[in-house]
């Protein structure tokens, strides 16, 4: 599926709901199903800086497609980790670096974020392009 299918696809799941309090719980829902991390990217060197939650984030590329490994100790920051996950792992470098993330700010998600929350999802996608330019 593409990118431009995925963020389709995510934006619809999120119009379905009526209030900000369904979209979080969908958030943490997201979160939960996240596949484990494996224990290798459990490591100071994959923490994220700048998020109050800790949040690991390790990649690798196999055949070709850019994979994101990701955990969070708070379950609404593992949420929105799993957003990008969702949306770019499986994808090429190249395609990781062309998709336009700011189509996630149609779904409305850094207003009703606190700002601390809102600056970590800026955090995660700029930790992930530098991850997927580093493999293109």
């Amino acid at each position: 599926m593409s990118y431009a299918e995925r963020i389709g696809e995510l934006l619809d799941d999120l119009s379905v709901f009526e209030d900000w309090q369904e979209r979080y719980e969908y958030l943490i829902s997201l979160g939960r199903h996240l596949p484990p991390m494996p224990e290798r990217y459990r490591r100071p060197e994959h923490l994220i800086q700048g998020c109050q939650s800790r949040v690991w984030v390790g990649t690798e590329v196999v055949d070709g497609a850019f994979i994101i490994h990701a955990d969070s100790d708070s379950l609404i920051t593992k949420g929105l980790i799993a957003i990008f996950v969702r949306l770019l792992s499986g994808l090429t470098p190249q395609e990781v670096l062309a998709a336009d993330l700011g189509r996630l700010d149609t779904a409305g998600l850094k207003e009703h974020l606190a700002s601390t929350r809102a600056n970590a999802l800026t955090t995660m996608a700029s930790t992930i392009r530098r991850a997927a330019a580093e493999y293109a």
